[in-house]
């Protein structure tokens, strides 16, 4: 089980890694074009883009740093509690976006995201 905690942890903060980082460094009109399913950067203005890009960025820290080397590891699933809030937020964009397909992979990361804060809270706690 630590095993697949540490892979889905891995994997999700890389790609949090990478949006966070996109949003911080991109204009806005260039982030919206990466993707059809960027149209969500049209209701924020370019300073909240670059909230949510470091928000992005500390989450994704957050679930492997503190465990990595050793200090405080108990922040990693405080870090998933955080990120499964945050994109609660992005699914109620969706929601009221009307985008139901892409709400659907906002859905999956919430999952993952409550199966790391439960794994790492009950099921595989850092010592």
């Amino acid at each position: 089980m630590n095993t697949a905690l540490w892979i889905i942890a891995g994997v999700v903060a890389t790609g949090f890694v990478a949006g966070g980082a996109a949003l911080l460094l991109l204009p806005k009109e260039k982030y919206r074009a990466l993707g059809a399913n960027q149209h969500w950067v049209d209701d924020f203005g370019g300073s909240h883009l670059k909230a949510i890009g470091t928000l992005k960025l500390i989450g994704a820290i957050g679930l492997v740093l503190p465990a990595a080397v050793g200090v405080a590891p108990l922040l990693v699933p405080i870090a998933a509690c955080g990120l499964m809030l945050f994109m609660a937020g992005a699914a109620t964009i969706r929601l009221r976006r009307s985008e139901w397909g892409y709400l659907g992979g906002d859905i999956v990361f919430i999952a993952l995201f409550a199966f790391l804060a439960w794994g790492r809270f009950a099921l595989q706690p850092f010592a």
